[in-house]
């Protein structure tokens, strides 16, 4: 496994960076190495959020953000279309060939956007992550369970069967990770939203597994 760069762009409430502690739960939990690093700006519910993964099969002394990713998940449309991002344009840095994951149900890219990204040979994809988790759990709050499942769909980057036993340790509390109040705060929302553990942790199962089915289908 190369080294890999991703970075994470969100809006605050959207549970972009319990997304990348899971996502590095899974990868350390393969036998590889993995680094997460958060950034909040103003933390705050709609603020621009970002949180920086990167994973090798060898140990990483990099640390802070990722200037160059291999690859930009975007998880709220806001950060393209209302520049609700750190970066500016969203997609600065980005690696020749690298991969540009959207939620949303439909294209958002500006005409200069996509002519930017076609200077580097991007691959952009979009996927309906909001759509596929009110569908599957009946909160968009499950819309980061649902792109780590798209993620994964597009990029071999650990075992699908790993972040789903991340995720469960993140939502029994049995993982040993530390939360922001905002990452912390959107934790307690879903489990809120179902009756027990068990059902969240079913129903965000499903979604991923959706999700990354949708992605798979678009290789």
């Amino acid at each position: 496994m190369k080294n890999i760069d991703i970075r994470m762009a969100g809006v605050g409430g959207q549970g972009v960076v319990t997304a990348a502690h899971i996502l590095g739960t899974a990868i350390v939990n393969s036998g590889k190495y993995a680094v997460v690093n958060p950034f909040f700006g103003a933390e705050k519910r709609l603020a621009p959020t970002e949180s920086y993964v990167r994973t090798s099969s060898e140990p990483i002394y990099d640390r802070g953000e990722i200037l160059y990713p291999d690859i930009i998940v975007v998880f709220a449309p806001e950060v393209i279309t209302l520049g609700k991002s750190h970066t500016i344009p969203f997609y600065l840095g980005l690696k020749k060939g690298g991969i540009v994951l959207i939620n949303s149900e439909q294209p958002i890219l500006s005409e200069k956007d996509k002519a930017g990204l076609d200077a580097i040979g991007a691959v952009v994809k979009y996927v309906p992550a909001s759509k596929i988790a009110v569908e599957h759990t009946g909160t968009a709050l499950a819309t980061n369970m649902t792109m780590l499942g798209a993620l994964c769909g597009t990029v071999d980057l650990v075992d699908l069967d790993l972040v789903m036993t991340a995720v469960e340790e993140r939502f029994s509390g049995k993982a040993k990770v530390v939360a922001s109040g905002t990452s912390a705060a959107l934790d307690e929302a879903q489990k809120r939203n179902f009756e027990k553990d068990a059902k969240m942790a079913e129903k965000n199962r499903t979604a991923i597994n959706k999700a990354f089915e949708f992605t798979k289908g678009q290789s």
